[in-house]
């Protein structure tokens, strides 16, 4: 008898309890008027966020011109992924996401799983988001209206406590080798602690701008998917028209010296930019959390990540290019703002619009993600894994409502009290446990005819196709395998684990050939 762990849903009962549920909890149900338009402009943005103004610059140092390859190869995986999603998608529209889909493909306990593994990307990686947001404002209000804040409502305690011990121990031990510049950092620590308000001994320290933006969003989050929809509208053509702006003025201070060499440290010093690459495209898949609000999700969902993902791969490689042409892709180092930097001597006025769109892009991250998390703990809600109020839908606004507040007091806590470092890495893990859930998932679907209307993956023989790629990654990479393996007692972890990727890729490419496998899952 199997248990009930691993039992799993057949798509009609999703269906069904998914229809059963919006008739009968909170006296409502979802309001379908997302279009095509919409979606996708929901995909852009979740995506064009932090990636293209932050990011992109430690890439561009690392992999030079050739970082825009890097953009392709990302987007090709990730079009893997948004394939399978888009499958997913056209079989399952309801609002569960990776989450829905693994409760059909591998049962319960990965369903689990991967609903609170979606957590380090939503809720927790808006808590980044959040924090990113806050210090883009205040550089705005410094910069350009000469407002300064107190420092106490601008970082959360960790952060100036550390910042204080760290000072008072610099400038105790070695005052004299550090310089001016150091020593007004440290000083400026220091004085921030002292200057802080206190309860009883302790200082206050709390970052209000981003409590301040959560709860602004949450709330548009909350009243409605119609107001959602029109903020994320607006916000995406504000910043793509920034954008495509910047794009065009920089293509003026382009020096075509700087793409030589193009990939100046190798094609090694071009994937050393993927996990800054990868973090660029997060958010594409959050889109398919608001499938019961769409006209005809089974059509629009699958397009409508798949235009997302290439109208930002384009914007991506067009800014990449500009960026290394503008300045030596030496220049990028340490340089946690490319887009100011490139144009702060050259047109600062540019750079002020850059940082303007900065804080539009990544409020609109902020928006896509506050309205996915509570529709995944509706759908977990739904399946008897959170209690009910989770899935009780508000009579007048037709959102999740109590999923939602609870997400902004989540998200907005974090904000306002932790370090972003504690949280940032498990954002990328749980999008990528998620990816490869889901790409998984997609074979183990029983095959269905296609119907019109409805999006299907295609069959692309790959019994030709994958072992030419296979035998090419094994050659451009054959000195790496043959050291890893001579020293393989003395080898480290991701070492051990690239070899073993290649011997699994091998294996796999052999099934292909012999059973004629698809290129797509």
């Amino acid at each position: 008898m199997r248990s009930p762990l691993f039992r799993k849903k057949s798509i009609d009962t999703i269906m069904k309890e998914s229809a059963d549920a919006e008739a009968q909890h909170g006296g409502g149900q979802l309001k379908k008027i997302l279009s095509v338009k919409d979606l996708t402009f929901l995909g852009i943005a979740a995506v064009v966020g932090a990636g293209i103004f932050s990011t992109i610059g430690s890439a561009a140092y690392n992999g030079g011109p050739g970082v825009s390859f890097l953009f392709i190869i990302t987007a090709i995986t990730c079009g893997f992924s948004a394939l399978c999603y888009a499958e997913f998608a056209s079989r399952v529209p309801v609002s569960g996401s990776a989450y829905t889909y693994s409760y059909v493909s591998f049962g319960e306990i990965i369903a689990w799983i991967i609903g609170w593994a979606l957590i380090h990307e939503y809720a927790i990686g808006n808590i980044v988001v959040a924090i990113s947001w806050s210090g883009y404002f205040n550089n705005l209000l410094v910069h350009i209206f000469n407002i300064h804040l107190p420092d106490w409502m601008l970082v959360d305690p960790q952060t100036a406590i550390q910042a204080y011990h760290l000072a008072s121990s610099e400038l105790a031990k070695n005052a004299a080798s550090l310089s001016p510049e150091q020593i007004d950092s440290y000083n400026f620590a220091i004085n921030a602690y002292n200057n802080a308000p206190r309860i009883g001994s302790t200082p206050i320290f709390l970052n209000i701008p981003a409590f301040i933006i959560v709860c602004l969003v949450t709330w548009i989050a909350y009243i409605g998917i119609k107001e959602s929809k029109k903020s994320a509208n607006w916000m995406v053509i504000f910043k793509i028209a920034v954008i495509i702006f910047v794009i065009i003025a920089g293509a003026f201070f382009v020096d075509v010296n700087n793409w030589k060499p193009f990939m100046p440290n190798g094609f090694e010093g071009v994937l050393k930019g993927v996990s800054a690459v990868f973090y660029a495209y997060i958010g594409f898949d959050a889109i398919s959390t608001t499938a019961e609000e769409c006209k005809d999700p089974q059509r629009d969902l699958p397009r409508s990540m798949i235009y997302s993902l290439l109208i930002c791969t384009v914007l991506y490689i067009a800014i990449a290019l500009v960026l290394t042409g503008i300045e030596s892709y030496s220049s990028f180092k340490d340089v946690n703002d490319p887009l100011a930097f490139v144009f702060e001597k050259r047109a600062p006025w540019i750079e002020k619009i850059i940082s303007i769109s900065a804080i539009v892009a990544t409020t609109s991250v902020l928006l896509v993600f506050q309205i996915g998390q509570p529709r995944i703990w509706m759908s977990m809600s739904r399946d008897g894994l959170l209690p009910k109020k989770f899935q009780k839908i508000h009579p007048k606004y037709q959102t999740p409502s109590f999923a939602t507040i609870l997400t902004g007091v989540i998200v907005g806590i974090g904000a306002l009290l932790l370090q972003s470092g504690l949280v940032t890495d498990l954002t990328s893990i749980g999008t990528l446990f998620a990816f490869i859930l889901v790409c998984g998932g997609v074979l183990m679907l029983p095959k269905v005819a296609k119907e019109p209307g409805k999006f299907k993956l295609p069959y692309i023989n790959g019994a030709f196709i994958i072992p030419i790629v296979y035998i090419l990654f094994v050659y451009l990479n054959w000195d790496r395998i043959i050291e890893y393996a001579t020293n393989l007692t003395h080898e480290g972890h991701d070492k051990i684990l690239f070899l073993l990727y290649v011997i699994l890729a091998g294996i796999l490419t052999i099934l292909t050939f012999i059973r004629k496998y698809s290129l797509i899952p």
